[in-house]
Order: C-alpha cells, then structure tokens, then sequence
C-alpha cells in the first residue's frame, strides 16, 4: 500500500537539510502532485511531528513566511530560520537565491 498524500508531504519535507528551504510549489511536485501546494500547507499545519519534520523550511516562492505558521507564527519561523544560517532580504523574504534547495 502507498504512502497517503500528507505522509508525501512529510517524507519531502523530511528531506529539506538545515539551511536550506523549499517552495510549497516544489514540495507539491516532489510529494507528486504540482497541484497540491495548498494541500502542502495544509499539510504543513498539521504536522504531527514538529521537532522532527521541519515544517519551518517551507516558504512561498517569493520567499514569504507563513503568517499563520502553526508552530509560533511568523517570528517563531524566521527564529528558526536564522537559527540555521538562512539570511533575509529587507522586505523581510527569505533569500531565494542564496537559501532555495533544488532536490
């Protein structure tokens, strides 16, 4: 039997190393579905396992933080972030370009 949708999700997200992120977008294509990046966050919001599913390494593709991040809000996710070496822009986005993990 197959893994469920969320658990695709996790086991994706699993897989981001520290000081890297990911896209909902990309993480929706990896777990098999380009059209699931809603469900992603969804997903992401009911993580079973906060400690060990790093949910905080997810952001939109501009770089933006999930301001209803389930865990602490937006400031408990950019703590996070900056905890693992990943530096922000002055509008307050992750940097893409520097931080993006292309799997």
């Amino acid at each position: 039997m197959g893994l469920s949708t969320f658990e695709r999700i996790y086991e994706v997200v699993r897989s981001i190393p520290k000081g890297k992120v990911m896209t909902y977008g990309q993480v929706a294509v990896l777990a098999g579905n380009p059209r699931w990046a809603r469900v992603v966050g969804y997903a992401l919001h009911k993580n079973p396992e906060p400690g060990v599913i790093p949910c905080h390494r997810v952001v939109n593709r501009e770089g933006r933080l999930a301001p209803g991040f389930a865990f602490g809000g937006t400031d408990a996710q950019r703590q996070l972030l900056e905890g693992e070496g990943i530096t922000f822009l002055e509008n307050g986005f992750v940097d893409i370009e520097k931080h993006l993990w292309q799997a």
